[in-house]
């Protein structure tokens, strides 16, 4: 399934390491606040707005399987 979301990602030497779906921007914002309190030197965090690939969890959660960049 393809749908348009706001994800948190993490990214380290220019590589994107996690990404996280996120609720809403102000969301989004507010956890990349906390995790920069803890950054560390080459740790960058961004909010983005993007389609992705989703895939639901057997609890019915989604996560990204791949993000669609444009």
């Amino acid at each position: 399934m393809v749908a348009e979301i706001i994800a948190l990602l993490m990214i380290v030497d220019h590589e994107i390491k996690e990404h996280r779906i996120q609720d809403n921007m102000s969301t989004c914002l507010k956890h990349k606040r906390e995790a920069m309190r803890t950054i560390k030197d080459g740790i960058e965090y961004r909010c983005i707005v993007s389609e992705a690939e989703l895939e639901e969890n057997i609890d019915g959660s989604k996560t990204i399987k791949k993000l669609i960049m444009k």
